[in-house]
């Protein structure tokens, strides 16, 4: 997968997303995150989730069952976002445009 991508909501807005790099110190700040593999469009968007700590990690279940559900080719693509309510607005807007089977899961 791509270094970078970059991700459409639904508003329209585009969002850019880095690879993360699982083995480098992983910074306490907030962020979006985006469980991924790759698609016919691109990406398939499987997960969209926010933290307000990257380090935090509460990402990496997310990414293990990604991995068991869909292949090893699924990966975590991150997006730093200080303030909560850029982070939420951000998530809710990937959510309605890719209706990720992982967050359906996660609501139901």
């Amino acid at each position: 997968m791509a270094r970078q991508i970059e991700i459409a909501g639904k508003s329209g807005n585009r969002y850019r997303y880095t690879a993360l790099e699982e083995d480098r110190v992983l910074p306490p700040a907030g962020a979006n995150y985006v469980i991924c593999k790759p698609g016919s469009q691109g990406v398939d968007v499987l997960f969209v989730g926010e933290t307000d700590s990257l380090a935090r990690t509460a990402w990496r279940d997310q990414l293990a069952k990604a991995k068991d559900v869909y292949g090893d080719d699924a990966d975590v693509m991150t997006r730093l976002n200080v303030r909560s309510a850029v982070r939420v607005a951000e998530q809710d807007d990937l959510i309605e445009e890719h209706s990720p089977p992982m967050n359906a899961e996660a609501r139901a």
